[in-house]
């Protein structure tokens, strides 16, 4: 059985308030890592605020999986299921 990972994705993003932490903690995980390679890049930003908004954003996701109560359906594990079952094929 192939695995499909946009079904994967939408089958662990049910709850409104999963999808409203969600949809808070993108744009501060994107800021987050934005903060971090501009840092590295010898810019004048602290990396420490890039760290700080990336690891707020990370709770919020973890918080949303929590409420909704699937915990283990956090991207990055729907994702190696999805590589583990495309390299078995």
């Amino acid at each position: 059985m192939k695995f499909n990972l946009l079904k994967a994705i939408k089958n662990t993003h049910r709850h409104p308030i999963n999808i409203i932490l969600h949809c808070i903690g993108l744009p501060l995980y994107i800021i987050g890592i934005y903060f971090i390679i501009v840092y590295f890049m010898n810019q004048n930003i602290s990396v420490l605020y890039g760290i700080i908004l990336w690891l707020c954003a990370i709770s919020l996701f973890i918080l949303g999986h929590k409420i909704e109560g699937n915990l283990r359906a956090i991207t990055l594990v729907i994702i190696y299921k999805y590589l583990r079952s495309f390299l078995q094929n």
